[in-house]
């Protein structure tokens, strides 16, 4: 189901493009079933029991295979990512850090055979994935800083909500997880619903600040 939602999203969003690539070489879809069972193959378990998966995957094409996708290279490589995320949710894997994936032309590759190259990367600081996902479909990665959400200038994700304050919540970086702190809002943060002062996050968690609204996605 993840992979037919890849494919008709990635469909949809390039049209054209998209079918003229289908007459001849590698489909798109290929790519994400490849990206999906390299991830099976080289799960491992980590410290707490929890499956692990790679996170870090790199695609060898042949130089042509490699120009068909030259112009819908970004938002494959973001389709990717997301296959990869969602069947990591699928199938309970974690992932070390945040999900990258590399598209390389190269040499040795005949057209339409492509190798991917899975890889465990640890994410920077060493604590894990996450990131926000903000309306509108744009992604913030996570690190080992705290990222503060706010109408400020000084702040990683900057909102223009008036009922935003200047400086309303932090996510802040724990072991291998995050939590969100409320700065002493006018409007208070709340997690699902309930307004909270702290507060660890689960993947999947609806965060609203003012009336902008936002997801946590663990993986």
């Amino acid at each position: 189901m993840v992979l037919r939602s890849f494919e008709r999203r990635l469909e949809n969003l390039v049209d054209g493009v998209f079918a003229r690539t289908f007459r001849s070489g590698i489909r798109p879809v290929e790519l994400g079933r490849r990206v999906a069972r390299e991830m099976d193959m080289g799960k491992t378990i980590g410290v707490s029991g929890a499956a692990v998966a790679p996170n870090l995957f790199v695609i060898r094409l042949s130089p042509d295979d490699a120009a068909t996708f030259a112009d819908i290279r970004d938002a494959l490589v973001a389709e990717l990512c997301d296959t990869a995320r969602d069947h990591a949710r699928d199938e309970g894997y974690r992932f070390m850090g945040p999900v990258r994936v590399e598209l390389v032309a190269d040499e040795a590759r005949r057209p339409g055979v492509f190798v991917v190259e899975a890889k465990l990367s640890q994410g920077e600081g060493g604590v894990g994935a996450g990131s926000l996902v903000l309306q509108g479909g744009r992604r913030v990665v996570l690190g080992e800083q705290a990222l503060r959400i706010g109408r400020m200038a000084d702040c990683g994700v900057q909102l223009t909500d008036p009922n935003v304050s200047r400086h309303h919540a932090e996510v802040r970086p724990t072991g291998d997880g995050f939590t969100i702190a409320d700065l002493g809002s006018t409007n208070g943060t709340k997690v699902n619903g309930a307004r909270v002062s702290e507060r660890a996050l689960r993947d999947g968690d609806e965060i609203m600040v003012g009336a902008t609204t936002m997801h946590f996605d663990a993986s």
